[in-house]
């Protein structure tokens, strides 16, 4: 790089950082004007993690763009009937303008008062009152009616890959797929066989490795704590690989797996991992959704313009991904945290190196999306950071890809890496255009993949997949019931248990 350059971009990010303080110091911010909304302002959304936004406006109406302080707004929760309310409240600043504010309950309130303060003023509609009871994610206690429930949780119409997924199965036959699934799976594959019979959850597994079943034990036990759901009997593939490979000319047999691929007939659920991330968000996990849009990394002009990488040898590509880093140091920073699958080649694409906190991937502009065993489970994660998204094309896809769209929400790349180089290069000779696909890319993963949106997706399937069936889901020999957690502590008293009884 030249002098003149080097001095050149110096100058620009000076300029940017001036505009920046420009902005923070010309703009007053307006608690009449700054806008408050979303699903955690709404009784009748119950999530493990409710959650909704501010986006600030100063006094003249316009939205600021950048950070005003994470210290800005003021968020507390009162119950009027309770001395103390047992809830976890985080304000999460997005470094956009706007504020993720995330909250999860710890019991049941009859009513709950929800104030948004700056500077002892209070901000747009607050207090906002939502009238009880307001459910915690531990209440049993399901919205009898469904269409009641998407009503309220302001679920679509229908979601593209349900569609797709269930065309494949103009009928289905529990009583034949629970003789035929297991003779031809059970043996060789992990699966879990679930019956949901009167909101209950009923479970036998088949084979060896049957560990991940606590995450779809977990989805169901949450979601009929929520919503009635019909009676429903379906087979899930514990395991990475998607099992179905007949054609669909053929016999099928309906087999529910977190991954998809374009040889294979499976039924795709959200990924166990995104699963998971909504479950315990502000519990378990560090890595979610939300946390996520909080630690996005600096300011775009200052990232690092090197395509990042970090991750395990699951793939033949990623060890020509690091050999490729190693020729171009310039272009790509990728690296192995872990050897599992390719030992015998440790020495010629190691050391490894220390993992890296997935927040610090944003310090980097690019980030590069190489499938593992199956589709790369991190990309609803990296999508939802600032950076741009290199996709590599697969054969392999995740429940939300059919909204993906190459050049709009992320840069493709070929299967075989082949054109890496020659895409990184054009970000970088067309950073605004790279700059507006990670913002569409960012969009997408903040208004398709949050839990409001993963619930949904669960509970339409459920549905029309019970809609096929033509003979009655039946609690089966050697099921056993999955129960729900018990909390002796913060008991919930269920007012939609009388609903149910006058259906």
């Amino acid at each position: 790089m030249s002098v003149r350059l080097l001095l050149l971009l110096v100058f620009s990010l000076e300029v940017f950082r001036c505009e920046l303080s420009k902005e923070k110091a010309g703009s007053v911010i307006s608690a009449a004007k700054t806008l408050v909304w979303g699903p955690g302002l709404e009784a009748d959304i119950v999530l493990p993690a409710r959650f909704f936004y501010i986006q600030t406006v100063d006094s003249s109406g316009k939205n600021l763009t950048s950070s005003p302080g994470e210290k800005t707004f003021e968020v507390k929760m009162v119950s009027p009937t309770e001395q103390f309310t047992r809830i976890w409240i985080q304000v999460l600043d997005r470094r956009d303008g706007s504020f993720l504010v995330r909250y999860r309950l710890y019991a049941t309130y009859t009513d709950l008062h929800i104030h948004v303060v700056l500077k002892s003023k209070h901000v747009a509609k607050s207090p906002y009152i939502l009238k009880g009871p307001v459910y915690h994610e531990g209440c049993d206690c399901p919205q009898p009616s469904g269409s009641v429930w998407e009503k309220n949780m302001h679920c679509p119409e229908s979601f593209a890959q349900i569609t797709r997924d269930l065309s494949l199965h103009p009928s289905v036959d529990p009583d034949q797929n629970a003789q035929e699934i297991p003779k031809r799976f059970g043996q060789r594959q992990s699966l879990c066989h679930y019956t949901i019979k009167e909101n209950k959850v009923y479970v036998k597994t088949f084979g060896e490795h049957v560990g991940f079943r606590i995450f779809m034990d977990a989805i169901l036990l949450s979601l009929t704590r929520k919503v009635w759901i019909p009676d429903v009997e379906f087979f899930v593939n514990l395991g990475d690989w998607p099992l179905e490979k007949r054609k669909p000319t053929d016999k099928l047999h309906p087999i529910f797996s977190w991954c998809g691929s374009n040889n294979t007939r499976d039924i795709v659920m959200p990924t166990y991992d995104l699963t998971e991330s909504v479950l315990e968000t502000m519990g378990r996990v560090s890595l979610d959704m939300m946390s996520v849009q909080a630690n996005t990394g600096p300011p775009w002009p200052e990232k690092n313009t090197t395509a990042f990488w970090r991750g395990r040898d699951s793939r033949q590509e990623r060890l020509q991904l690091v050999k490729l880093s190693r020729a171009h140091p310039d272009f790509i920073d990728a690296a192995f945290t872990n050897f599992f699958f390719f030992k015998h080649d440790e020495s010629l694409y190691g050391p490894l190196v220390k993992h890296v906190s997935f927040f610090d991937f944003f310090k980097y502009k690019y980030q590069i999306n190489i499938d593992g065993t199956v589709a790369a489970y991190r990309l609803p994660y990296l999508l939802a950071g600032d950076s741009v998204v290199l996709k590599q094309d697969s054969g392999y896809y995740e429940h939300f890809y059919n909204e993906l769209r190459p050049w709009e929400h992320y840069i493709p790349i070929k299967a075989n890496l082949g054109d890496l180089l020659e895409k990184i290069q054009w970000a970088r000779d067309h950073d605004e255009e790279a700059r507006k696909i990670a913002l569409a890319g960012q969009q997408l993963a903040r208004s398709h993949l949050m839990g409001d949106s993963i619930f949904c997706y669960y509970y339409k399937l459920f549905k029309e997949y019970a809609r096929l069936q033509i003979t009655e889901p039946k609690v089966r020999k050697g099921m056993e019931l999955v129960e729900q957690p018990t909390d002796d502590l913060f008991p919930c008293s269920c007012d939609r248990r009388m609903e149910k009884d006058e259906l």
